[in-house]
């Protein structure tokens, strides 16, 4: 797996993940989702850069000119519901993709300890496409494997895979590392190294879909 951590480099970028981890900041609801929407457009850019293109000529008012344009049909799919405003930054600039999406939940058991369960799935032909599996938060890595794994099954096998987050800890990391196809690159705009004995990472920002949309019961 190719990993790919955006913050290293001094960009914009780092201004937004500020915002978003800034507890005084992220009470702001359309704040926080606007900055999850512009980190997914500047790793959405990034990723970019590594798809397969080819030229093509375009018509112009005053003749013609040769563009190189994306061959990757893409597919963006995303975990419910904290993984929406970051799935659109990425439809914001892959504007022609598919889209898939995956309702997945965490049952808690008496002992402390939690499985993850996906309950549906809205998604198209995966087979020799190039998937985009785009979630916030990358803690265990459970949660998104088995969509990947749920995916496959139902929609086929896809050419390639990219996986985006904004925040993973370095546990989601390595589990991802080992449980995904070799052929896949990891985008996060930081990697945090710990993880709670309730799976939260610190210093992470807090539960991404209250904060984004309120909280749950």
């Amino acid at each position: 797996m190719k990993i790919n951590i955006l913050s290293e480099q001094n960009s914009v970028l780092n201004t937004f993940l500020a915002e978003i981890r800034d507890r005084q900041i992220q009470v702001d609801s359309m704040r926080f989702r606007r900055n999850l929407e512009r980190i997914g457009e500047i790793t959405a850019y990034e990723l970019s850069k590594t798809l397969v293109y080819s030229p093509r000529t375009v018509e112009t008012p005053l003749g013609e000119a040769v563009v190189q344009q994306i061959d990757d049909q893409l597919v963006i799919a995303t975990i419910l519901r904290a993984g929406l405003p970051f799935h659109q930054g990425f439809l914001n600039y892959f504007d022609h993709a598919r889209n898939a999406f995956v309702s997945a939940y965490r049952k808690n058991h008496k002992d402390g300890s939690f499985t993850v369960k996906v309950e549906y799935i809205s998604c198209g032909e995966l087979e020799g496409k190039t998937l985009l599996l785009v979630d916030p938060m990358l803690a265990t890595g459970q949660s998104l494997v088995l969509a990947y794994e749920a995916m496959c099954e139902r929609c086929g096998t896809p050419a390639a895979l990219h996986v985006a987050a904004v925040i993973a800890s370095e546990q989601g990391v390595d589990y991802a590392k080992s449980h995904l196809p070799q052929h896949t690159t990891l985008w996060a705009a930081a990697v945090d190294e710990e993880l709670t004995s309730k799976c939260y990472i610190v210093p992470g920002l807090g539960d991404a879909g209250d904060l984004a949309f309120g909280e749950k019961i």
